[in-house]
């Protein structure tokens, strides 16, 4: 059974750094959100701190191009204006961009690398939690490589070729390798071997919406 189901009222948000800057100029601003701090204001009053209210705080124009969930850190990108947004937007949608995360799964994963092709769905009971779902569920596929075995857990280099909620956290718990420290699927054990949510946003490439230029940004594994 997965852990307690987490509150968002219990929301204590990182203050340290305020804002991690990886990148800025005319159209785009690129940082590295860290674990516990939201992309985007949350709909009860008390969840207003988040990645787009502090880069406000510099950049006013500043709006959300994608998201990652709270517990997950790495790369993130906002647009500086309306044409960059779009543009950017865009590319999310239509999955021209790339995109690398690195996890720590539960157990040893034995074979080298692997696709995992299962539809994807809101699981209404236990929202916001999705679920493998055979006849709702949107196509969602991910690519994972295998970087380093542990004594009891496997690092696992991460491809979303889709974007569903909670893709990567659902895909590695359906294949038996619940990603470490996942308070919405990891049982407690899995739950308890982190102090964090274990799934980083490492690398994310996009085509510069001025210049036509593909940039890559990285983001050190903090675990």
């Amino acid at each position: 059974m997965p852990g307690p189901m987490p509150t968002l009222l219990d929301y204590h948000p990182p203050l340290e750094p305020y804002l991690n800057v990886l990148h800025v100029d005319d159209d785009m601003l690129v940082v590295d959100k860290q674990s516990g701090l939201l992309s985007v204001p949350g709909k009860d009053p008390s969840l207003w701190d988040c990645i787009e209210y502090r880069a406000r705080q510099t950049w006013p124009t500043a709006g959300m191009c994608h998201r990652l969930d709270k517990d997950t850190s790495g790369v993130l990108v906002l647009a500086l204006n309306k044409r960059a947004h779009g543009r950017i937007g865009s590319q999310f949608e239509h999955r021209k961009t790339t995109k690398a995360y690195i996890a720590r799964v539960a157990g040893i994963i034995a074979e080298d690398s692997g696709l995992v092709d299962l539809p994807l769905a809101t699981d209404w009971e236990n929202k916001p939690r999705q679920r493998v779902d055979y006849e709702n569920g949107r196509p969602s596929q991910t690519e994972w490589t295998v970087l380093e075995r542990e004594a009891n857990a496997t690092r696992v280099r991460l491809h979303p070729l889709t974007g569903r909620t909670h893709q990567l956290r659902v895909h590695m718990k359906a294949i038996g390798h619940v990603i470490l420290g996942d308070a919405f699927y990891a049982d407690p054990e899995s739950f308890a071997a982190a102090d964090r949510l274990q799934l980083h946003a490492a690398e994310l490439g996009l085509t510069h919406p001025t210049t036509g230029e593909f940039m890559t940004f990285v983001a050190p594994t903090p675990f």
